[in-house]
């Protein structure tokens, strides 16, 4: 039997699925079907694998943030439709059309670009800008981008108005409906047109808490993998978290009262006290701040225990005072234990969000492991 890994990122597909399952029946519902956003690798818990558990567990789309990604999931079998969003103005598009790429569009200079590049049929999503600011087309440009895609002919076939929501995670914000007037005007706009495109809105946090704006396609992310996009606890979230990080204890050693631990001595031994090393780092995702005032915990034989002293680059030191701790034992750094350590908790010590943590886990050294727990 092979030795498990010294450190890995276990991820668990049942917990997807759960998680896809729960989001896409809230869809369904509103007659809405289910875009699951894998980005980013899959926010770091595997793009290929968690791609095949959501489409098993009701959802039909896949979106992705660049083309490269894209292909990587076609590369892998999957013919799930995809859309990719966001664009240099000079790539070469000609493989992802040949490939059935879904693009998004949100310029004339894009739609030239993808044109330029390909003689086959392009299905495309024209993004508006609904106040986020950032990628899509600012209303006043619509017309002519419109005008730009009407000229195009046979070659375009537009599959979709879209956006992105600025303050999905407070419902009530007076800025969601009004992004959600705006995608209806932009939409209405092209539908006079003669384009019969859907409209999709929804992210994570819309899904669960806005039906109205479920619309024809809802495109979950972060809560796919369990991570509350309310910041509610897990104890309290329908959600179940899908990646346990962990490390398998490499030394464990007594220590005398008085002694200093790890870089600068910032934490010196009150007492005399057994000690765990951790083979965890920076360079694994466990991020430096977290050893101000001894922030971090793991869960370690059968209880969570402080880190102290820095985090280094390749480890950190747990304090296990009396406890008995053997080399090889597991130690958790985050995962979905209700009393933690959980990608929240980091979040909140860090004064940051769960979605820097996730996909913060990275490395050579850190191994991707699945089950169907």
């Amino acid at each position: 039997m092979a030795p498990l890994p010294r450190l890995e990122a276990h991820i668990d597909l049942a917990a997807v699925r759960h998680n896809v399952a729960l989001l896409s029946g809230a869809a369904a519902e509103s007659g809405a079907a289910t875009m699951v956003v894998v980005k980013a690798d899959g926010y770091g818990h595997g793009a290929v694998a968690v791609s095949r558990a959501a489409l098993a567990a009701g959802a039909t789309w896949l979106g992705v943030c660049t083309l490269e990604e894209a292909l990587e999931l076609r590369a892998a079998g999957i013919t799930a439709p995809i859309l990719s969003w966001l664009h240099l103005v000079d790539e070469d598009f000609g493989p992802a059309v040949e490939a059935g790429i879904d693009l998004s569009v949100a310029s004339e200079r894009h739609l030239a670009r993808i044109l330029a590049t390909t003689d086959r049929p392009v299905r495309i999503h024209l993004k508006i800008d609904t106040g986020l600011s950032r990628n899509g087309c600012p209303p006043a440009e619509w017309p002519a981008l419109l005008d730009a895609v009407e000229k195009a002919g046979d070659q375009v076939e537009v599959v979709a108005v879209w956006s992105h929501l600025a303050y999905a995670d407070q419902p009530d914000h007076p800025s969601v409906d009004r992004a959600l007037a705006r995608l209806n005007e932009a939409w209405e706009l092209a539908r006079a047109r003669g384009f019969t495109p859907i409209r999709h809105l929804a992210n994570s946090a819309a899904t669960m808490t806005r039906p109205d704006l479920h619309l024809d396609l809802v495109r979950p992310g972060i809560a796919v993998y369990g991570l509350d996009p309310l910041d509610r606890p897990v104890p309290e979230s329908l959600l179940r978290p899908a990646m346990e990080f962990r490390a398998r204890v490499a030394l464990v050693k007594r220590v005398p009262a008085g002694e200093g631990v790890s870089y600068g001595h910032e934490h010196t031994t009150e007492r005399e006290t057994t000690l765990a090393l951790v083979p965890a780092g920076y360079a694994d995702g466990v991020p430096r701040l977290l050893n101000a005032g001894g922030r971090m915990r793991v869960r370690l034989a059968g209880r969570v225990r402080p880190v102290v002293g820095r985090v280094c680059m390749d480890q950190v030191v747990v304090d296990c005072g009396d406890d008995e701790v053997h080399e090889g034992d597991t130690a958790v750094l985050f995962g979905a234990h209700a009393e933690g350590p959980t990608a929240q908790d980091w979040a909140t010590e860090l004064g940051t969000i769960h979605y820097e943590v996730a996909t913060g886990v990275h490395g050579t050294r850190v191994r991707r492991t699945y089950s169907e727990e």
